[in-house]
């Protein structure tokens, strides 16, 4: 990790997006009969994280650019991890970011008699032998970066005994672990992943889709490639990590191929993101010992949590974009993700009005059972969504925390013989405090100037401040939950011998079971997204019911964070 890119002040960055110029420089050689063919090849075996949202921009992306194709294909080769839900939720991720892969949506497990037959022809060309060997000692022969591999002693056997063993693998002669079917290559190769490489193993596991047919299964890097071969794929776009495999991935291909046409893998760096997570590994860790609620609960980074948070595919897409693509590995500061959503809900997000922390004012001026209609500007931003009518009643709900008995020199709020505007509405004085008999404020006793409807002085006075209200009689009662970041460090994956769970944040969920909002978000649907005024965005929780909606914080107007943590 290197350089942390920031906030907003970074907020119109663009890379250069080297991946771009190479397809460029490819099409220009006429390469693969200027064919784009792109592809996104996740494994089923957990749900998609914000870095595979990178990576799915980048390759629809391409395809979109140059006028060609992406397939979606699950790499599904290991059945001890994979399941049919993580298929689902994958295919539900990619159509909400706006991409469509058509009817191009293969599986790995399509191509398994083919890899089968691939393997057996490499046995027939002397690549390949069956090592009976354990993992332990396999790993021990392949030596260092800085010394050559021990050739197993199994690796000079005839292709007529590979063949039978092979094919007593497959036939479930043997148990896990018994034996493996390796390519040969090269044990003195520099390339740790040319030393003779496991390209097929025992696995007793049903597969999620060819159940109990296949007692052994191909190894990814064996699987990757012939798949993309055989799909036509011409640029197979991995993170920086498969940058060592490549050499692998050709070979396999040299073997293969039977025409000029071939793909090309070309790496990038992933995305890394502070106070992140990004460990497939350990988000399931955090979802199986329950210290989220789920894959979508809205701390995560996973797509179907930013998803149900309030995050949107535009605001996603459009940060993809914003921090580009590179050969070096670094660190984007989260910030620029929850700027992105800001600005792209800025100009989307219906404005409505909600007190979160309640504090009742009554009007003692204003007419009994008398509702006055006070015209709202549903978006500054955008002058096309109109606006809507907000209902004012004799009691009303502000936030706790806009009045103060006794204020200090700066606190320009509600406050005893202090008046203030109530936004759309009327200039009201504070007259009265009425405490319960804990001396707790129980409610405000408040006159309103009756000839300032509209938030509008008549003789043309100022106050210096301007509150957010609910009618008490019309708002609708709400949960809401207000969500932080889910780790405290900026890197909580980067300590050695202190587990990563140790930075958790306690405070990053708060619930408030009584908040009243609106009238307006009374046909709200799940995911509708809205502008609480001087609060933040938020959005309608699934859990929301006619009767109690529930709200998710997607992001506050500011970013506050950094704030906060100086004073730290």
């Amino acid at each position: 990790m290197t350089d942390i890119i920031n906030t907003a002040e970074n907020a119109d960055l663009k890379k250069t997006n080297f991946i771009h110029l190479q397809i460029t420089d490819d099409l220009n050689q006429r390469k693969n009969n200027s064919r784009i063919h792109t592809r996104f090849p996740p494994e089923p075996n957990g749900y998609l994280h914000i870095g595979h949202a990178k990576s799915i921009c980048l390759n629809f992306g391409i395809a979109e650019k140059f006028g060609g194709k992406c397939n979606l294909r699950f790499d599904d080769t290991n059945p001890t991890k994979e399941e049919t839900e993580y298929v689902d939720s994958i295919m539900n991720d990619v159509r909400w970011l706006g991409f469509d892969w058509e009817n191009r949506l293969y599986y790995a497990s399509d191509y398994f008699q083919k890899l089968h037959d691939f393997a057996i022809l490499l046995i027939n060309k002397g690549k390949a032998y069956v090592d009976n060997q354990d993992a332990e000692t396999i790993s021990l022969q392949k030596g260092t970066p800085t010394r050559p591999g021990t050739e197993s002693p199994f690796r000079n056997r005839s292709v007529e005994e590979n063949l039978d063993l092979f094919m007593r693998m497959s036939n479930g002669d043997f148990d896990e672990g018994d034996c493996v079917l390796r390519a040969k290559i090269d044990m003195n190769s520099p390339n740790m992943h040319m030393r003779d490489p496991i390209i097929y193993r025992i696995m007793k596991t049903p597969h999620h889709r060819t159940g109990d047919k296949w007692g052994v299964y191909p190894m990814y890097d064996f699987a990757h490639g012939q798949s993309d071969y055989w799909e036509g794929i011409t640029h197979s776009i991995c993170t920086l990590e498969f940058e060592v495999h490549r050499p692998l991935y050709d070979w396999f291909v040299d073997h293969l191929m039977d025409s000029d046409y071939r793909p090309r893998q070309i790496e990038f760096a992933r995305l890394n993101l502070t106070y992140t997570v990004m460990s497939k590994r350990k988000l399931l860790e955090l979802v199986k010992d329950n210290h989220v609620n789920g894959w979508d609960d809205p701390r995560m980074p996973t797509i179907s949590g930013l998803r149900r948070r309030g995050y949107t595919p535009e605001s996603i897409r459009n940060f993809s974009d914003r921090i580009g693509v590179t050969k070096v590995d670094g660190v984007i500061d989260v910030s620029l993700l929850e700027y992105s959503v800001r600005e792209h809900l800025n100009k989307t997000a219906q404005r409505v009005m909600g007190v979160l922390n309640p504090l009742k004012v009554i009007i003692t001026n204003f007419p009994e059972n008398e509702t006055v209609e006070l015209e709202a500007i549903n978006n500054p931003e955008d002058e096309s969504m109109g606006t809507r009518i907000v209902p004012f009643s004799k009691e009303i709900y502000i936030e706790q925390e806009d009045f103060m008995e006794n204020p200090p020199s700066k606190f320009f709020r509600l406050s005893p013989g202090r008046e203030v505007r109530l936004r759309y509405a009327y200039f009201i004085t504070c007259n009265e405090v009425v405490k319960d008999e804990n001396g707790n404020v129980k409610h405000l006793l408040c006159t309103c100037d009756l000839a300032s409807k509209g938030g509008n002085s008549p003789d043309g006075r100022k106050v210096k401040s301007t509150l957010h209200w609910v009618s008490a009689e019309h708002a609708v009662k709400s949960e809401v939950r207000l969500y932080d970041r889910l780790f405290s460090d900026e890197n909580p994956d980067g300590h050695k011998e202190i587990d990563f769970k140790q930075f958790m944040n306690p405070d990053s969920f708060k619930k408030l079971p009584v908040c009243y909002v609106e009238p307006f978000v009374k046909t709200a649907k799940p995911l509708d997204h809205f502008q609480f005024e001087r609060l933040g965005y938020f959005n309608l929780d699934y859990d929301s019911t006619p009767e109690k909606p529930v709200f998710n914080l997607t992001v506050q107007l500011r970013d506050s964070w950094a704030k906060e943590q100086s004073k730290g």
